[in-house]
């Protein structure tokens, strides 16, 4: 875990001078890696949340949340018991703070700006099976990261005056009408009536997914009043408060 931790470049992560240190973060997150009292847990824990994934004292989180996110998972699935309730309460709160104004987002994998809690969800979706193996406080956990969807069109076409896309859907977009915002080619638009038309289904059984992935299940979202052509296939779809999170 110590060579995946150096082997992130911290400091060309961006943050607020003033407030984030990635030095503190590698200290932190080794000290957690190797943790096995409560005291050394605390520590840590210090350490991260002060100028390192977060600033705790004004509830902010930093871009290197998203980074230390699938570290975290592995402390708390691979690391001495007594860190885990400590690593995982450390993505709970970086997807409830909000960042700071001109270090919202991060670029994904897929290349896109993402808000900041939209980049750290994947990671808890992908270990899904452990952390609902965990019980209240992993199902609890699962389920704010839910919250952050993402939904990746496929094929979109026209019904009564709307656009009705067929795609991939990640995380749980409830019921009723939600604004969104569109990722296509580096650009960002908002969508104002977004609706699930259809509830997700998996096409087949799939195996357990693999670290660092998550089921994909089919569904299908109707946008009112807009045409197919401003959803082509690729164009992906993101909660639009989620984009909006500023401190």
């Amino acid at each position: 875990m110590l060579e995946e931790i150096d082997a992130v470049d911290w400091a060309s992560l961006p943050g607020r001078p003033d407030r984030y240190e990635p030095a503190v973060v590698v200290r932190g997150l080794k000290a957690l890696a190797e943790a096995v009292d409560l005291r050394q847990v605390a520590e840590a824990r210090s350490r991260l949340a002060d100028r390192g994934i977060l600033h705790g004292h004004s509830a902010a989180v930093f871009p290197a949340a998203a980074a230390a996110a699938p570290l975290l998972l592995d402390i708390a699935q691979h690391g001495h018991p007594v860190a885990r309730g400590t690593a995982l309460g450390l993505l709970g709160e970086a997807l409830d703070c909000y960042p700071y104004a001109g270090y919202t987002r991060v670029t994904d994998h897929d290349g896109i700006a993402v808000p900041l809690c939209c980049a750290i969800a994947p990671h808890l979706r992908a270990r899904r099976a452990f952390l609902v193996g965990l019980g209240k406080t992993g199902r609890s956990l699962l389920a704010d990261a839910d919250t952050h969807w993402r939904f990746e069109v496929r094929e979109c076409v026209a019904d009564s005056g709307d656009a009705v896309a067929f795609g991939i859907l990640a995380g749980r977009l409830p019921d009723g009408v939600h604004e969104a915002e569109t990722h296509r080619a580096g650009a960002i638009a908002g969508l104002s009536e977004v609706t699930l038309e259809y509830p997700p289904t998996a096409s087949s059984p799939e195996p357990e997914p693999e670290p660092e992935s998550e089921p994909k299940p089919e569904a299908c979202l109707r946008v009112t009043g807009r045409h197919p052509a401003e959803l082509p296939p690729g164009t992906v779809l993101l909660p639009a408060d989620c984009g909006d999170r500023v401190h």
